[in-house]
């Protein structure tokens, strides 16, 4: 009677197993079994993330000057405006595949309200940004604050400055932010997840190596464009500081982290070189004043390239 009790109990208990592992792998911290999922490198994501960060991010200003200003009146969304609605739609495509590809499962609704805020604050910065590149047309000097631009303070009533101003407050700072918090902040959910308890798995393939360096360099560009050194430089050292925690467990990254921490230790040099290169510059310390001293690449290109032509 026992063994038949025993046996009539099993199969619910069994049933049960399933989705208590399934809550505790839903909800748990990295594991040891986590761990030993280790994902293969995404060449294929990690291809199409760079492809479209240099063409349709880097790419648009380019675009909006190169191609001709008749195909394209200031009145209308530039050419530069549809890269920048691409990117809108392809960026969060792609990182909502990334986070599936994680051999840890992470907080949906963390991912879900950070891609959200991600597509808001770069729909804010698509509309600010249109209108700041296509008063290039106009005279707009990147290198000089908004009241100092020749075609703009002199403006009557002075409070069409004010407007000014609040375009550039939302295209500069609350799209900025609402645009990077969330994108660094799922880098780094999916980073958190890139650990593996075999050290022989803690290489980057060829194909990886190729691709760490136009990925570090377009990093720059987003960094010291985007103004956003502080945010980057906290989720680097936040990056180190879990390595280093890792370590300790005898867990290491693999190559798909590997690829994203040699891609910021490469930002984080071509930025301290940028830096250094235009620490001097008079013009460019009087619109970047105080401690961070990090000047866009558009304010150089207005300030030294554009206006010798």
């Amino acid at each position: 009677m026992e063994g038949t009790a025993r046996r009539r109990q099993h199969p619910g208990a069994a049933g049960a197993q399933p989705g208590a592992s399934f809550l505790q792998a839903r909800h748990g911290p990295i594991k040891a079994d986590e761990a030993a999922g280790t994902a293969p490198f995404h060449l294929d994501l990690w291809f199409y993330f760079t492809l479209q960060n240099w063409v349709l991010d880097f790419g648009r200003p380019i675009a909006m000057l190169v191609f001709p200003l008749e195909w394209f009146p200031l009145n209308k969304p530039s050419v530069g405006d549809y890269f920048h609605m691409a990117y809108n739609i392809i960026t969060p495509f792609l990182l909502l595949k990334l986070i599936e590809r994680s051999p840890r499962t992470l907080p949906r609704s963390v991912v879900y309200v950070s891609i959200i805020t991600f597509i808001m604050g770069a729909s804010i910065h698509l509309v600010g940004d249109s209108v700041n590149h296509r008063l290039l047309f106009s005279g707009y000097q990147h290198h000089l604050s908004v009241r100092e631009n020749p075609i703009i303070k002199n403006l009557k009533p002075e409070t069409l400055i004010d407007s000014f101003e609040l375009l550039y407050y939302y295209d500069e700072y609350l799209g900025h932010s609402m645009w990077y918090v969330p994108f660094f902040l799922i880098l780094f959910m999916y980073f958190s997840g890139c650990f593996t308890p075999t050290e022989a798995e803690s290489s980057l393939p060829g194909a990886a190596l190729l691709l760490v360096v136009p990925s570090g360099l377009y990093y720059w560009y987003l960094v010291t464009e985007g103004q956003i050194f502080i945010l980057f430089i906290f989720t680097f050292f936040a990056m180190l500081a879990l390595v280093l925690h890792q370590k300790r467990k005898r867990l290491f990254l693999d190559s798909n982290g590997l690829f994203l921490f040699y891609s910021f230790a490469l930002t984080l040099l071509l930025v301290a070189m940028w830096v250094t290169w235009l620490w001097n510059d008079p013009v460019l310390r009087k619109k970047y004043p105080g401690v961070i001293y990090v000047p866009e690449p558009w304010a150089f290109y207005t300030l030294h390239v554009s206006s010798r032509h």
